[in-house]
């Protein structure tokens, strides 16, 4: 399975959440996408359930001499969700962290006010939350939002995604009450090669995704 690309993605997700919604699983549902590739699906989502869409600004920590190897995730003022196994096994100490994670915080910062527009974040007590993102390859991002989320006080919380890895699926069922995927593949490698368009969204595609449900 290939998706054209994250609006279809997100149709063929919408189906089935829709499904779900029509057994009664989903009730009063509110949609919290992970920008920015979450947000193009969750549009999608939002638009056939008729729920409110918001987003969840989530950043990745990457290893200091790496970016790109995520070893931890963070999302609002939470602490950060750190992976320890990972940080031994390189060999790092949090304090070495401390530079990347007080950047990522200012970016995330940055992404809130700038999503938001002076809009508080929404209540999510009593909802049923949705957290939608265009794929999960290790799910840390996934577990920090998951985890925030859940100290809403949320009535049931979903996570719901066009393709994950099989590991990244398994992990998260002990993190929301419900996890729809589509697909598993168990060669997985990356998520943007289940799309063939997985250009990268900009703010300003997050803010028109936005504008469209306000």
């Amino acid at each position: 399975m290939q998706f054209r690309d994250r609006r279809q993605a997100g149709g063929r997700l919408a189906e089935v959440l829709r499904t779900r919604q029509g057994e009664g699983a989903l009730p009063d549902p509110l949609v919290l996408a992970l920008p920015r590739g979450g947000v193009a699906v969750g549009r999608e989502v939002a638009r056939v359930l008729d729920a409110p869409l918001d987003v969840l600004v989530v950043r990745k920590i990457g290893a200091p001499f790496q970016e790109e190897l995520g070893v931890g995730a963070m999302a609002g003022d939470e602490v950060p969700l750190l992976d320890e196994d990972a940080l031994r096994h390189l060999g790092i100490g949090e304090a070495a962290l401390a530079p990347v994670i007080e950047r990522e915080r200012a970016e995330l910062r940055r992404r809130e006010r700038l999503y938001r527009e002076g809009r508080p974040a929404p209540d999510l007590r009593g909802h049923t939350v949705i957290v939608v993102d265009d794929g999960l390859a290790t799910g840390s991002t996934a577990r920090a939002a998951l985890r925030y989320v859940r100290r809403q006080a949320p009535a049931r919380v979903v996570l719901a995604a066009p393709v994950c890895s099989p590991e990244a699926a398994e992990l998260m069922r002990a993190e929301a009450d419900e996890v729809i995927c589509l697909h598993r593949p168990t060669a997985f490698m990356a998520v943007g090669l289940w799309y063939e368009n997985f250009e990268q969204l900009t703010d300003r595609d997050v803010l028109e995704a936005l504008h469209v449900q306000l």
